[in-house]
């Protein structure tokens, strides 16, 4: 789908991670809507990443419903992992989770009954410069759950993420079977 753009607007270049503005009226178009984030090829042929803050420049909603939680529920670690399922790869419709970037993902308990989440998380690649982007896409998603205070999230590259790591369901969704 084309659209034209509204206002200008910040993006983020895929997959090197440069930022770069778009200018109202330029046309754009949508490659993938998926987390909150927009996903679109410029007329240049750049594909870029539009935060869902900044998805009012495509005339589309802003953010989309947060998940809702019970009030004074316990934590749950479950809860983590469900919000990390609503963080995507730019490039690839799978969320982080299914394709298989979290490789550790605790809960540490404080003495103020709240917790400290701790993810460890990889790139597809070493070099993809979206990983900054997809780590405080990741932060703000886990900081969302109710019980957790602090979230301390690291990229690492050991071991190399590879295709054996992605869920059934991805591969499935990716036609790999």
């Amino acid at each position: 789908m084309t659209i034209e753009l509204g206002q200008d607007c910040q993006a983020t270049v895929i997959p090197g991670g440069q930022p770069m503005l778009l200018q109202r009226g330029e046309h754009v178009i949508v490659t993938q809507t998926l987390g909150g984030s927009v996903t679109v090829q410029t007329e240049m042929g750049y594909l870029v990443r539009i935060s869902a803050e900044d998805s009012a420049a495509l005339g589309l909603a802003g953010p989309g419903a947060e998940a809702t939680f019970e009030d004074g529920g316990p934590f749950e670690l479950d809860q983590v992992i469900a919000q990390l399922k609503n963080v995507f790869d730019p490039e690839i419709p799978i969320n982080v989770v299914d394709l298989g970037l979290i490789y550790v993902c605790q809960a540490e308990p404080l003495a103020d009954g709240t917790h400290r989440v701790e993810i460890k998380m990889s790139m597809t690649a070493p070099g993809c410069g979206m990983g900054d982007v997809l780590k405080e896409d990741a932060r703000a998603a886990v900081q969302s759950v109710p019980g957790v205070s602090d979230v301390d999230i690291e990229l690492v590259w050991d071991p190399p993420w590879g295709q054996d790591r992605m869920s059934d369901a991805a591969r499935l969704q990716l036609g790999m079977f």
